[in-house]
């Protein structure tokens, strides 16, 4: 079954750090594009970071430049993003995405809340 499960989200105090897992069953991160996306209520989902497998390639969303960095364990088949100096403005629901040329995969998301 292909599945992508994140995990790591809680509640921390503004300043605080958390990481968050997205592993990966039943296909590998080879080729594939994976992002970090969040979303709060009534709002669109935005995209946070990604990182290209093919070439590590990383992007970060301005907000969140300098605090916030993925990184790719295929040991683990586990995409991280660890999150540092967070602000209440961070609280959202964090998804996981995998973009291959051929499908696009989400995982059910993670809740992140940080108390100012």
């Amino acid at each position: 079954e292909v599945q992508l499960v994140e995990s790591g989200g809680g509640l921390v105090q503004a300043g605080g750090s958390l990481r968050l897992s997205c592993v990966a069953s039943g296909f590998t991160f080879d080729d594939h594009v994976i992002g970090w996306f969040r979303q709060t209520p009534g709002k669109e989902r935005e995209g946070v970071s990604w990182i290209s497998s093919s070439d590590d390639y990383t992007y970060y969303e301005d907000s969140v430049k300098g605090r916030f960095t993925i990184e790719i364990e295929y040991s683990e088949n586990t995409v991280y993003l660890q999150m540092n100096s967070l602000k209440p403005e961070d609280t959202a629901v964090y998804f996981c995405n995998a973009d291959h040329m051929f499908y696009n995969y989400w995982g059910q998301g993670t809740q992140v809340t940080v108390s100012s």
